[in-house]
């Protein structure tokens, strides 16, 4: 039986879905692939806990959940954090999953060049660093011949790097047009379905834990934007950053634009196009009835290819465990990858 250890550096919401997801998934892989994973370290913003014979899943998440802090993990608890972490055990594949930085891609962008750098592999939920640096990042990781996953960067558990790389392989993409941001689309949801203001309901969206405190990457564009690079530079090789595409989010949308264009049988959503001659987030109107018709959390997205046709794939996009699942879902591909 092989051992697979694993660092999660970062312990908020998607962090603790990676330690859940683990947990009620690891005897699965046990079984299947024949591999043991262990949590041999997990950092919050200023503390950790690290043991090299591995975390227990389920009080990392009652310590975490209790306490706030991981240095109150029992016995193994402590005041390490970021690379300090990576440099006190050892691990076999980190998993990226500090808040999105889109100034300078920081800490996260540092924690997986040095992961690199000791050549291990990682799994990253940030999109932040990558939507700034993509080329690097990519050319860093085939310098130091490991593994680099980031599913769960774009759409949550809606299925679309892997898809478009592994199962439409043959395929040549030539554009993407989506719903990239499952909190927008609750929102514009409830907005037409309610007739509700744009405040009223990103009030309740923050109540339920839909949206952030600080909302501002989710509805104004910000976050669909990054993932738009990040399908730009992944899945159509156009060598993007985050300063090349338009943004214009949803906070200026009235309930009375939206009456408006469900009279004439229309929707707005917040659409991202990519292709070669445009990248750009902002709402628009659709079709009724159209496959970007999805309500509440989901995302979506049409991939035109050359010999598929358009293939349409819809996911929810918001959640830890959901996001966590394809996190885990990319570490189970490293497996295959190396058995």
């Amino acid at each position: 039986m092989k051992d697979c250890r694993v660092i999660i550096m970062g312990f908020g919401a998607v962090g603790q879905g990676v330690a859940e997801a683990i947990s009620l998934k690891k005897e699965m892989i046990k079984e299947e692939y024949g591999v043991e994973l262990k949590i041999v370290a997990a950092a919050d913003s200023s503390t950790s806990a690290i043991s090299q014979d591995g975390l227990d899943e389920e009080l990392l998440l009652k310590t975490k959940k209790e306490t706030g802090k991981l240095k109150d993990y029992p016995e193994y608890g402590g005041e390490k954090s970021n690379i300090d972490v990576l440099e006190s055990v050892d691990y076999d594949c980190l998993f990226e999953a500090t808040p999105t930085n889109i100034k300078d891609g920081e800490p996260g962008l540092s924690l997986t060049l040095k992961a690199f750098s000791e050549g291990k592999d990682v799994v990253t939920s940030n999109k932040g660093y990558l939507a700034l640096n993509f080329e690097e990042v990519i050319k860093a990781a085939k310098e130091k011949n490991v593994q680099f996953r980031y599913e769960a960067t774009v759409g949550g558990a809606m299925p679309i790097i892997n898809l478009v790389k592994d199962t439409l392989s043959s395929c040549k993409v030539s554009s993407i047009v989506g719903i990239l941001n499952g909190t927008t689309n609750y929102i514009l949801s409830r907005m037409t379905s309610e007739g509700s203001s744009y405040k009223d309901i990103l009030r309740e969206s923050q109540e339920l834990g839909i949206a952030e405190t600080n909302p501002e990457q989710d509805v104004e564009g910000i976050d669909a934007a990054c993932k738009t690079v990040i399908l730009a530079n992944s899945l159509l090789g156009i060598p993007a950053t985050y300063n090349d595409v338009s943004v214009e989010g949803i906070s200026n949308i009235t309930s009375e634009a939206i009456d408006l264009a469900k009279r004439d049988g229309y929707l707005i959503k917040l659409i991202a196009e990519i292709s070669p001659d445009k990248l750009k987030v902002s709402p628009r109107l659709v079709k009724e009835g159209s496959q970007y018709d999805v309500n509440g959390t989901l995302n979506m997205a049409t991939v035109k290819t050359d010999l598929a046709g358009d293939v349409s794939v819809i996911g929810l996009g918001a959640g830890s465990l959901e996001t966590a699942s394809a996190m885990l879902t990319d570490l189970i591909s490293i497996l295959k990858f190396k058995n």
